[in-house]
């Protein structure tokens, strides 16, 4: 029976100023709309200023919407009005992009469109069908999601930024997809109004980790009052190796929100109870000879793996909270707040497959069962406050920081298992991430010198940010109890800080009505400091034998990325822009001082990495529709110093077992090029059909990499984790008012996981594989205020791996009501 996590009292919550970019997004209203399930609040104009809305529906054959003029009072708008948008409002010019004239070609789903077309469980799955992107999940509720672009893959967190209105929620602590994984638990799905993506590291405003591309979920804000209410059920059937179960997620989602006067606020609420199918198995490197039940296995490389067992088999229970407040000060400047928090248990037991003489289920003494045994406690915390204008007129600012602490971090494991049977030792490990924290600042200005939609834009700003990483492991006298610091023994810490401070500049030119320059460039200093590693070799009972501390040295770093596009409108129809970005990423506190230990896979910190140097251009060529776009797009990017795992297989003394190690060392130059074409058109041959697709094609390189000491070389082989094809389409067809139906497929090429693409062996534990999954959907609307799914996702059940084993048929059932 597994407990409920009860959060303890928070004594303190400091609130931090945390940035603001809401902006209105006004509806695109189609000729035929299905009738929304959620609240249809059209902004009360009596308590605030009259304004005219900050985006248009395209006119039919324009290749450009239109911006508005600048009324006499305008109204700040805090985020997306509660309906989220109709079919069409995917198409509008995302907020920010238009408040700072970004240069970023974007795409964008609405929560209409996402109600209708998706099987939406976590945040996350909203995203699954725009072009390039991936989200790595394993599992609902999953708690490592990484999104990868379309030349950067599953194990770089850190090159993608992820913004939840004001708060960033990427944890750039890391660049992996296991503690620096975005922390999308915190958004309950109900909140979200939109997202928007914007490819490329194009824009001044955003520092190099927007190599990959920068994604903006918005969430809904009220006019009146309204409340809604979801269940989610989903259940998956599993049959691999020696496990046979079926694993069920419940989810409940609710939210409820106001505006009185000049206050508006929202409260949202989300509770997810789920087990997973193993995420993990246990392996040996050659058939136990003192028990029977193993299952003959390779691994990716081709060596002889066998399956004992599973290793993390686990059950799930999070809660988590949101409250957003917006507040007029004036009809032209908005101050809002935002509080979010998250509480995951977990807890892990593992299965053998493994029986002695006697039949019975034994772990057969293999110590790697222990690390798929535990109990996981997290509780964190976000804060966010900002001050914004939206006055349209000659000066407008954004004022915002923002906070994210680890109240609690807390896993548990046993050291080992007994030498006979299932049993575990009593001693054990005690893993920490509490104090762990960042906070990010940032202040920004646009200056029209000519006026809103005149031909110069200047925006600028500053920026700062800290990241603070504590990760102790200390040694438990009894694995599942947790005390402050275990037994007094410190098996191993990894503790740092890194500084970024930064100043922007870009200026948005119209040249001609139809030529539109933009200029701009981002100064960045960077610091490491604090770095302090201990590392120890223990017996194989947990007594320590050796133990190392070192105080790592201070780094830093100047660096300057100059940025550039043009965009001209052939016609009103066509439009044809070119980008490029030069960009910086520097080295995040995990990857210069964290050691981790995850099973049979170790990460190694290296304090001596220096920042990645990246050069992207691309050339875009789009038609226009009023209810659709085509766009293709021609990339390359070339990367020096690019900061790439390297992983190494290597035997464990005490008990044979396969260990993988893992450490960033900087690669000399990497190259990515290729082409993505991406369509999405309505009402296609008859009204009603949607149809959506789009395909990516990545040529990837390792140009150089001196550093290499492997056996074969490198140079020549494709970069790690991106793989060569990747696309999507599907269809959804809405007869009328009350129904509408998805069908939508997924394909990803063959990727590698190792720089000299030695992992060739696909569909086994360990691979990165190619997959096509087929997903689908019904929506109905009975009433206005009563809504039911039923899906499918991965109708053709594919069994799939990247590293771990993939999700294989799932049926969802979901209900919501609108109060």
């Amino acid at each position: 029976m597994f407990r409920r996590h009860a959060l303890g009292g928070v004594s303190v919550i400091a609130i931090e100023l945390v940035l603001l970019q809401p902006a209105t997004i006004a509806h695109a209203q189609t000729e035929r709309e299905l009738p929304s399930v959620t609240v249809d609040a059209p902004r009360a104009t009596s308590q605030r200023g009259a304004r005219k809305p900050a985006q248009q529906v395209r006119q039919a054959g324009t290749a450009r919407a239109p911006k508005p003029a600048a009324t006499s009072q305008p109204a700040p708008a805090s985020t997306a009005n509660i309906d989220g948008g109709a079919v069409k409002g995917s198409f509008e010019t995302p907020a920010a992009k238009q408040r700072f004239a970004l240069p970023q070609e974007s795409f964008s789903i609405t929560a209409k469109q996402i109600d209708e077309t998706i099987n939406l469980k976590d945040p996350e799955d909203a995203v699954k069908y725009m072009p390039s992107l991936f989200v790595r999940k394993r599992n609902d509720g999953d708690n490592m999601s990484v999104l990868a672009t379309r030349t950067w893959g599953v194990n770089s967190s850190a090159r993608t930024l992820i913004y939840y209105d004001d708060l960033l929620i990427s944890a750039l602590l890391g660049n992996n997809n296991t503690n620096a994984a975005p922390k999308w638990n915190l958004i309950s799905p109900e909140a979200i109004a939109r997202i928007d993506y914007l490819n490329g590291p194009f824009a001044a405003a955003y520092p190099g980790n927007s190599i990959g591309g920068v994604l903006l979920i918005t969430s809904k804000m009220p006019d009146k009052p309204f409340a809604v209410a979801k269940e989610t059920v989903s259940v998956m059937p599993w049959n691999q190796y020696g496990t046979k179960d079926t694993y069920v997620t419940s989810q409940t989602s609710a939210s409820a929100g106001n505006r009185d006067g000049r206050l508006s606020w929202l409260v949202t609420a989300n509770y997810l109870d789920s087990y997973q199918q193993p995420l993990t198995y246990t392996t040996t490197p050659s058939m136990p000879t003192t028990a029977t039940g193993a299952f003959f296995a390779r691994n990716k490389t081709g060596t002889e793996t066998d399956v004992v067992g599973t290793g993390i088999l686990a059950h799930s229970q999070q809660t988590s909270g949101n409250l957003r407040l917006a507040y007029d000060l004036s009809p032209l400047v908005q101050a809002t707040y935002s509080l979010g928090i998250w509480n995951n248990h977990q807890v892990s037991t593992p299965q053998t497959y493994l029986r002695d003489a006697t039949g019975r289920p034994t772990f057969n003494n293999i110590s790697t069962f222990a690390s798929g045994r535990y109990i996981w406690d997290q509780t964190q915390l976000s804060n966010a406050i900002a001050l914004k204008s939206d006055t349209k007129g000659i000066f407008d600012f954004d004022l915002s920081a923002s906070s994210y602490s680890y109240l609690q971090d807390t896993q548990l494991n046993p050291f080992t298992v007994t030498a006979t049977g299932v049993g575990y030792s009593q001693n054990g490990k005690i893993s920490r991430m509490d104090g762990t924290n960042w906070q990010n600042a940032d202040a920004k200005g646009i200056w029209r010198p000519f006026g809103y939609d005149g031909p110069q834009e200047v925006s600028f700003g500053v920026h700062g940010d800290r990241y603070r990483l504590e990760n102790p492991t200390y040694a438990s006298a009894v694995w599942n109890q947790a005390t402050s610091t275990g037994t007094g023994q410190l098996y191993a810490t990894g503790v740092g800080e890194t500084r970024t401070s930064a100043l922007w500049l870009q200026d948005a030119w119209k040249i001609l009505p139809n030529l539109k320059l933009t200029l701009g460039g981002r100064l960045e200093t960077w610091r490491a400091l604090d770095g302090f590693n201990v590392n120890t070799l223990t017996s194989s009972a947990g007594a320590i034998t050796q133990s190392v501390a070192t105080a790592q040295p201070q780094l830093s770093a100047t660096k300057f990325s100059p940025k550039a596009s043009l965009s001209y409108d052939l016609n009103r129809d066509w439009n044809v822009t070119a980008n490029f970005g030069e960009a910086y990423r520097f080295p995040t506190v995990g990857e210069l001082y964290q050691n981790v230990s995850s099973g049979n896979v170790i990460y190694l910190a290296n304090p001596l990495l220096k920042p990645e140097h990246d050069y992207t251009g691309e050339l875009n060529i789009e038609r226009h529709w009023i209810d659709g776009r085509v766009r293709l797009t021609l990339f390359e990017e070339k990367t020096f110093d690019a900061l790439i795992s390297q992983s190494t297989t290597v035997t464990r003394n005490t008990d044979g077992a396969q260990i993988v190690q893992t450490a960033v060392s900087n690669v000399d130059a990497v190259r990515m090029r290729g082409v993505e074409l991406s369509a999405d058109k309505d009402n296609v041959l008859i009204d009603g059909l949607q149809l959506f697709g789009s395909v990516t094609y990545v040529d990837s390189k390792i140009l150089a990499d001196a550093s290499w000491k492997g056996a074969t070389t490198v140079v020549g082989k494709r970069v790690p984790y991106v793989p060569d094809w990747r696309a999507k389409f599907g269809a959804t067809y809405r007869p009328n008012e009350s129904w509408a139906y998805t069908v939508a497929a997924r394909y990803s090429g063959k990727q590698y996981s190792t720089l000299d693409n030695t992992d060739v062996v696909s569909h086994v534990y360990g691979a990165f594989d190619s997959f096509f999954v087929v997903d689908m959907k019904v929506h109905y609307n009975a009433t206005k205020t009563f809504s039911f799914d039923f899906g499918i996702d991965n109708v053709f059940n594919e069994q799939y791996t990247l590293f771990h084993p993939f999700p294989g048929r799932t049926y969802v059932l979901a209900a919501k009501y609108t109060f």
